[in-house]
């Protein structure tokens, strides 16, 4: 787990530099916070905003990014109002909390944009129970906020702009339907209902820290999809704050809130929850603990009871995210899953046809955008079948061609990684057999996509598939792929008796 999480590939270090950038992002937020003389408590709420600035923004465009960033300051700041107005009427304080839970879950129906500005309207309210924020204060942290979302911006936008360099990523829209049948409105009501159980156990346990049950659910349902995620990602969560109590217990409380050596606490909590937020939750639950924990004993608060009682209300709160998930409205792990490989599959169609026309002498023609979709794509697929994969998985068969799957795909897309590259080569030529590849590629994603046929493995290979050694580098990638392509017809299309993912 450690492995995967701290040494595992990151293509043109894109995770490093986003958790540096984070890292300089924040530090630079929390310092402004502090030369404009706002208390610890707005320089805290400085520093969280512009974390979830930089770490929920995803729009695809930097156009995008900048729009959305903009707004979360439109939909936080009253949030944040509301909640220390509500401080001291509970039952009207957790009916709202469940109210902007249910909103933020329902928002992702609008894409990423809709899913940063959820993420960020929940924090709002959560930012005030962490602090005990009152209507009072409500100036200085409505500063500290604005501050620390342009400095994170200046950052983000104009000192260190990768993403201008890199093609974008696509937007994964969730799949049309209406009313119940669409899955953010299902999800939107198991947040609730799991937030509900939550917050009524929370609330028996502690009185004062209730809200870190509530939280732990919410971020149980944060860019999950069916029930198996769900259920995977709690077990997680919990294993990651587990992780992380020793930490508190060892490193953080002997510290009594020192200021420099817990501000290098913070700075590797944070780079850590970017650095492997996109490889292994249990690692990013760690550093959040971490952080958590610093940022409490920076508060004076912060003791072995503390650290228990955060680690009992993780378990409350993913207790009530896993009741909500299998009672209410389920989402099946077949369902989400086979609609992310379809979609996979076809983009590997797509990325082989821009490349076959660039090579073919197009202009217009590009690969790069395709291939970072597909890559993308790649990465749902994996976050969906992650459930089966789990080495705690009782379906052993399913496990086996999940993974099966998995390591397939990860062929497809790095033979068409390589396709594209050769394809980027101005020197590269065209081969008349180049089109007789591509359209064998074409023909194997159509019979796997479809849902009539069923595709036998030994129909793309008879009398088609050349030797595996061939000499041109764009043939080599193609014909690799081909064979990708064929083994996966086997745990695609077995039996519909023992579907390939069922929840």
């Amino acid at each position: 787990m450690l492995k995967r999480a701290f040494v595992a590939p990151d293509p043109g270090r894109l995770r490093l530099r986003h958790a540096t950038r984070a890292v300089l992002g924040i530090g630079l937020a929390v310092v402004v916070c502090g030369l404009a003389g706002h208390s610890l408590v707005g320089a805290v709420t400085g520093g969280l905003a512009a974390l979830l600035a930089l770490f929920t923004v995803t729009d695809p465009t930097v156009r995008g990014q900048v729009v959305t960033t903009a707004l979360l300051p439109v939909v936080g700041l009253p949030v944040l109002a509301l909640a220390a107005v509500l401080h001291d009427l509970p039952v009207a304080r957790d009916l709202a909390f469940l109210a902007v839970m249910g909103a933020g879950v329902y928002a992702r129906r609008w894409g990423p944009r809709g899913h940063s500005l959820g993420v960020f309207a929940f924090m709002a309210f959560f930012i005030t129970q962490f602090l005990h924020t009152l209507p009072g204060q409500l100036p200085e942290l409505y500063a500290a906020v604005l501050l620390s979302l342009l400095v994170a911006s200046v950052v983000r936008f104009g000192l260190w702009c990768y993403e201008r360099r890199l093609p974008a990523a696509p937007v994964l829209a969730p799949v049309a339907a209406r009313g119940l049948a669409r899955a953010t409105t299902r999800q939107a009501v198991q947040a609730t209902v799991g937030g509900a159980l939550a917050l009524l156990a929370g609330q028996f346990l502690s009185g004062e820290r209730w809200y870190w049950a509530v939280g732990a659910t919410w971020w149980v349902f944060v860019n999950t999809t069916s029930r198996g995620e769900t259920l995977v990602r709690s077990f997680r969560r919990v294993l990651g704050t587990l992780a992380g109590i020793p930490v508190g217990l060892l490193v953080i409380a002997p510290l009594h809130g020192s200021a420099l050596p817990s501000a290098v606490l913070v700075a590797l909590g944070v780079f850590g929850i970017f650095y492997t937020a996109a490889v292994s939750y249990t690692w990013m639950m760690f550093s959040v603990t971490v952080l958590a924990g610093t940022l409490y004993g920076l508060l004076g608060v912060l003791d072995p009871a503390l650290l228990a009682l955060r680690l009992v209300e993780t378990g409350v709160g993913a207790l009530g995210a896993t009741v909500a998930v299998l009672l209410v409205l389920p989402v099946t792990t077949h369902a989400t899953t086979d609609a992310w490989i379809q979609r996979a599959l076809r983009c590997v169609h797509a990325c082989t046809a821009e490349a076959a026309a660039r090579l073919a002498g197009s202009a217009t023609a590009d690969p790069a955008p395709r291939v970072a979709e597909l890559e993308a794509l790649l990465g749902r697929v994996r976050l969906s079948l992650g459930p089966l994969v789990h080495p705690l998985s009782p379906f052993r068969a399913r496990r086996a061609r999940a993974g099966q799957v998995l390591a397939l795909l990860d062929v497809c897309v790095r033979e068409v990684r390589g396709l594209a590259s050769v394809a980027a080569d101005p020197e590269a030529s065209h081969d008349a057999r180049l089109a007789a590849a591509c359209w064998r590629v074409e023909a194997s994603v159509e019979t796997l996509t479809s849902r009539v046929r069923r595709y036998r493995a030994a129909d793309a290979v008879d009398g088609v598939l050349p030797p595996a050694h061939v000499a041109e580098p764009a043939l080599a990638h193609l014909h690799s792929l081909e064979r990708a392509l064929a083994e996966l017809a086997a745990p695609l299309h077995s039996s519909p008796r023992s579907p390939l993912v069922g929840a």
